[in-house]
C-alpha cells in the first residue's frame, strides 16, 4: 500500500513522497506525516548486525514511506551509497565506521549509539546523506530547481550544506544565530567554497532563524517565486532516515541478548507500550527541535517495543515543562555550553500533539495558532497521563553536564560532547529499572565543541584531520539583521 501524507494542520493537500520532499513545510503551515503508520516489516524485526549491514536494514525500514516514488532497487542504490563506509579517517560522502551507528556500553543498564560517524561528526549526517540524494534524483526525474532554505542550532547546516553543495538545480542557504554556535560548527559551514551555497549569520536566537525560515514558507508568492524546500526537521524525509536507527540499536541488544523483546503488535496509542518486564528498551535523547526523539516515536508507532523515551534538556527547558507538566510557555533563549539544544520552540513537538488530538488537523492548528499568538500551551490532565506513561522530560544544568563529562573520561576514559553528556545525566537520573536499556543517542563527536571539553577534562579532545582543516580555511558568510525583507531580498539575490 502506498503511502500518502497530510498536514498536521489538515488544510494543505494530500501528497505523495516525492512532494513532500520538495514541499518541506506544509501550505497551511503544519508539518506533513504519514496519513497511516505502517508496520515495521519482518526483515527489519529479524535484522542481524552480525551478518546484515546498516543500509539493509535501512531499505527495509523505510520502503513503505517511498513505494510508489522510487523503485525497490533505485531506492535501495540511493540507500547503499549514502551508508558507504570509508576506512579511516571522516571523508567527505561516506562513513567511517561500518556499523554507520556503533553501540557502546557503559554499564549500570547504559549504553550510547554513536550517531556521529559521518562527514561532519552528527548525528544530522546519517539523515541529511540520504536526503541530499533523494533531492538530486527527485530534481533530475521533474527538471525542477530549488532554494533550500534551513535554520540551524549547529550541526543541521554542516550536513545539509555536505549532503547538497555542488548539486545541480539546487541553491542552499543556511542561516544560523550570530555567535550561537560553537567556532567549529561555524566553520564547518562558512569554509564551504561552492557557487550554491550561501551562509548567513542571523542577529538573534535560532529560534529567530527559525521563525524567518516559516515565515519565507508562509509568503506564498515568494516561496513560488523562488521554488523554496527545506531540509530542517521539518521536512519529513528528515524523520523519515532517524527512524532507522532506533531499530537498529534495538536489534543490536535483542541479538546480543540484552533485549529479548523487538517486536510488538502495530499500536496506535501512546499508553500501549510494551508489557513484558524482561528485555525492555528505553532511549534518552538530547533534544532541541525534538525531530531526534520524534523519529523514536515513529518507530514505535511502527510496531518496535519501545518501554517509554527521556527527553534530556539544558536550562531551556520548555520540553521538560511540557513533559512535567503538560504546560509550555516561551522564554528567552539562554546560551549554554550545548548550543544546539538553546531552543524554546521545539517545531517537532507539532508533529506528536497531532497524534495527542487524535490526528485532528482542526485541534492541532488551533493549539498552535493559540501557542504562537500567546506563548503558552497546556493540555488536558488525561492527555498528561497518557504522555507520562511513555514519556519523561529531564532538564540537566551547565555544571551538572560538565561534571558527566569528566567523570565518564575518568571512570572509561570515553569522551563525549556537552549534548551528549545532556543525554547521559538525564539517562542517569531516570531510574533505570531492572532488565531495562537505556540507550543515550550521543549526537556529535566531541571534537566539535573544544571549549566545552577542555574544562571539563583538562584537555582538548582529539580532533579528527576533516575537521581539523576547516580552521585555517577562509570563511564565506555574510550577517544580516533579523529582518524578514532583508533575509528575502538577499536569497532572491541569490537566484539572480
Amino acid at each position: 500500500m502506498t503511502v500518502t501524507y497530510i498536514s498536521t494542520r489538515g488544510r494543505a493537500p494530500e501528497l505523495a513522497f516525492g512532494d513532500v520532499l520538495l514541499t518541506g513545510l506544509a501550505t497551511d503551515g503544519g508539518l506533513y506525516v504519514p496519513k497511516t503508520w505502517p508496520a515495521l516489516s519482518p526483515a527489519a524485526l529479524s535484522w542481524n548486525p552480525a551478518t546484515d549491514s546498516y543500509a539493509d536494514l535501512a531499505g527495509e525500514v523505510m520502503w513503505p514511506f517511498v513505494d510508489g516514488t522510487y523503485s525497490r532497487n533505485r531506492f535501495e542504490e540511493l540507500v547503499r551509497d549514502a551508508y558507504s563506509h570509508t576506512e579511516g579517517a571522516h571523508t567527505e560522502g561516506g562513513f567511517s565506521r561500518s556499523e554507520v551507528a556503533p553501540m557502546v556500553e557503559l554499564g549500570g543498564g547504559i549504553w550510547l549509539m554513536e550517531l556521529f560517524h559521518g562527514p561532519t561528526l552528527a548525528f544530522k549526517d546519517i539523515a541529511l546523506q540520504l536526503v541530499g540524494r533523494l533531492f538530486a534524483e527527485e530534481l533530475e526525474k521533474t527538471g525542477q530547481r530549488v532554494t533550500i532554505v534551513g535554520a540551524t542550532s549547529g550541526d543541521t547546516g554542516s550536513a545539509a550544506i555536505e549532503a547538497v553543495r555542488d548539486r545541480p538545480n539546487i541553491q542552499i542557504v543556511i542561516l544560523h544565530p550570530k555567535g550561537r554556535v560553537s567556532e567549529i560548527q561555524r566553520r564547518q559551514m562558512t569554509t564551504v567554497d561552492s557557487a550554491n551555497v550561501h551562509n548567513v549569520a542571523i542577529e538573534g536566537t535560532f529560534d529567530d532563524c527559525q521563525d524567518l525560515v516559516k515565515a519565507m514558507f508562509a509568503d506564498a508568492d515568494f516561496r513560488r517565486e523562488q521554488q523554496l524546500s527545506a531540509v530542517n526537521s521539518i521536512n519529513w524525509a528528515r524523520v523519515m532516515a532517524q527512524i532507522v536507527y532506533y531499530v537498529a540499536a534495538a536489534r543490536w541488544l535483542a541479538v546480543n541478548g540484552i533485549g529479548r523483546e523487538v517486536a510488538q503488535p502495530h499500536k496506535q496509542k501512546l499508553n500501549e507500550g510494551l508489557q513484558n518486564s524482561d528485555g525492555r528498551v528505553s532511549f534518552c535523547v538530547p533534544t532541541g527541535n525534538f525531530g531526534n526523539v520524534l523519529a523514536g516515536y515513529v518507530a514505535r508507532q511502527m510496531g518496535l517495543a519501545v518501554e517509554r523515551f527521556v527527553v534530556a534538556s539544558n536550562r531551556n527547558d520548555i520540553l521538560t515543562q511540557f513533559f512535567t507538566t503538560g504546560s509550555m510557555a516561551i522564554g528567552e533563549v539562554r546560551p549554554t555550553i550545548s548550543p544546539s539544544m538553546d531552543i524554546q520552540v521545539s517545531s517537532n513537538l507539532e508533529r506528536l500533539l497531532f497524534e495527542l488530538q487524535d490526528r485532528s488537523g482542526v485541534r492541532t492548528a488551533t493549539v498552535m495558532e493559540d501557542f504562537r499568538a500567546t506563548g503558552k500551551m497546556k493540555i488536558d490532565a488525561r492527555t498528561l497521563d497518557e504522555l507520562k506513561q511513555s514519556w519523561e522530560g529531564i532538564r540537566v544544568s551547565e555544571e551538572e553536564t560538565t561534571k558527566t563529562i569528566a567523570n565518564l573520561y575518568q571512570r572509561t576514559g570515553i569522551v563525549v560532547d556537552p549534548h551528549t553528556a545532556v543525554g547521559l545525566a538525564a539517562a542517569e537520573r531516570s531510574n533505570i529499572g531492572s532488565g531495562e536499556a537505556m540507550v543515550v543517542l550521543a549526537t556529535a563527536h566531541p571534537a566539535k565543541f573544544p571549549e566545552a571539553v577542555t574544562t571539563a577534562i583538562g584537555q582538548p579532545p582529539s580532533v579528527p584531520p576533516a575537521l581539523a582543516a576547516v580552521a585555517n580555511l577562509p570563511e564565506h558568510y555574510t550577517t544580516l539583521p533579523n529582518n524578514l525583507p532583508t533575509i528575502q531580498n538577499f536569497i532572491a539575490n541569490c537566484n539572480a
